[in-house]
């Protein structure tokens, strides 16, 4: 991969997308009614994925396994679905984690 782009603020753009659509997921999930198992999962990985994304330099594995995290405990939650959906596309904004 190149490197990456920066706006004019010295942010990454992708780390910019990422906040945004972790803040409005956890928005979304804080005023959502209903409680579920896996809550708690959800907002502790939403918080690690935010922190990651203040560092400036999120690792893609841990990102990748913090979405998949996300996705199972609020996965069935459809009031989520577009928000967490968002959440996944700023993530894929990293690429792939290198193989090897």
């Amino acid at each position: 991969m190149g490197q990456a782009r920066v706006t004019s603020s010295g942010e990454d753009p992708r780390v910019t997308e990422l906040r945004t659509a972790v803040s409005r997921l956890r928005r979304e999930l804080a005023g959502h009614p209903a409680e579920f198992p896996d809550r708690g999962i959800a907002e502790d990985e939403l918080a690690a994925l935010d922190e990651m994304a203040i560092s400036g330099a999120p690792e893609i594995p841990r990102l990748r396994r913090s979405l998949l995290l996300i996705a199972g405990a609020i996965g069935s939650v459809s009031a989520l679905a577009s928000a967490l959906r968002d959440v996944r596309v700023a993530v894929d904004l990293f690429g792939e984690p290198p193989r090897g």
